[in-house]
C-alpha cells in the first residue's frame, strides 16, 4: 500500500491507496500531522512507500514519523517523471503542477491534455500525447481577485463568490461579481480556444477547489473530483518504486 501526502498551505491531505484506489483520504491541520501519520500506519501497517509533496510549512524529519519498513520519495526536481519535461526551470516548477500532469497521462493516455486547476492561484498545464510537458500558465484564482479588489482600493466591499446574474452589473456588488466571475470564465475559455488552435483534438481536464463553482459557467472541459492530484501523486509514487 502507499501513503500520499500533500502538504498544502494551511492543511495536510494524507492519502492511502491500494495501487490505484483510493481507501482512506484524512485532511489535517499542521500541528496534528504527527499524530495523523502515526493512527495511519497504525491502521494500515501494510504501507510500504510513501510519497510527500510539500509546498507548505513542512518542518518534520522522516525520523518523527516514518517507520523503518516504509520507503519514502520527497517530490522534488529530481524525481522521475513518467513524461518529459520542456520546462525551462524544472526546480521552480510548483509540485501541483507536475502531480496534475501525472494525473492527467494516466487517465487519458494518448492524448493531448490542457489541466486547468482554479484554487489559490488559475494554472494552465498542458501535456501532449507524445508524453511532453510543455508547461502553461499561472494566474490569480477567484478569491485572490475579489481580495485585490477590496484590498487594492477605498471604496469596493470583500464579497463572497455569486454567479452574476447578468453580464450588465446594475451595482456595485453586481459589477464586481460579473467582472470577477465572468472574468474568469472569458480568460479560462480564451485559454481553451487558443490551445483547441493548436491541438483540435484537446482534452480539457477542470480540478481545484472551485471548479465545481465554475463549472457551471464552463462548457467542453471535464471535470475532475477534488482527488485528482492525489492521484497524481500515487501515479508518481508508483514510477519511483522501480
Amino acid at each position: 500500500m502507499n501513503l500520499v501526502i500533500d502538504a498544502g498551505n494551511t492543511a495536510v491531505k494524507l492519502a492511502v491507496f491500494d495501487r490505484d484506489k483510493l481507501v482512506r483520504l484524512v485532511i489535517i491541520p499542521y500541528e496534528e500531522t504527527i499524530s495523523g501519520l502515526e493512527k495511519l500506519f497504525s491502521s494500515y501497517p501494510e504501507i510500504s512507500h510513501a510519497m510527500l509533496s510539500a509546498v507548505g510549512p513542512w518542518e518534520f524529519t522522516s525520523d518523527q514519523w516514518l517507520p523503518a519498513s516504509c520507503t519514502l520519495v520527497v517530490l522534488d526536481a529530481q524525481t522521475r517523471l513518467p513524461f518529459r519535461l520542456l520546462y525551462d526551470t524544472p526546480e521552480t516548477l510548483g509540485k501541483d503542477r507536475i502531480a496534475l500532469a501525472a494525473a492527467a497521462l494516466s487517465a487519458y493516455p494518448g492524448k493531448n491534455a490542457l489541466v486547468i486547476d482554479a484554487g489559490t492561484c488559475i494554472t494552465y498545464d498542458l501535456i501532449t500525447d507524445q508524453k511532453e510537458y510543455r508547461g502553461g500558465a499561472i494566474s490569480p484564482g477567484l478569491q485572490m481577485r475579489y481580495r485585490a479588489l477590496h484590498d487594492g482600493t477605498a471604496g469596493l466591499p470583500l464579497l463572497e463568490p455569486e454567479v452574476p446574474e447578468q453580464l450588465t452589473g446594475t451595482s456595485t456588488s453586481g459589477s464586481i461579481h460579473s467582472g470577477v466571475v465572468l472574468g474568469i470564465c472569458y480568460e479560462i475559455q480564451g485559454v481553451i480556444e487558443e490551445y483547441r488552435a493548436l491541438f483540435p483534438d484537446l482534452t480539457v481536464i477542470l480540478t481545484g477547489g472551485d471548479a465545481q463553482f465554475l463549472s457551471k459557467q464552463l462548457k467542453n472541459t471535464i471535470f475532475a473530483h477534488s482527488n485528482f492530484l492525489l492521484q497524481g501523486l500515487n501515479l508518481l509514487l508508483e514510477h519511483n518504486k522501480s
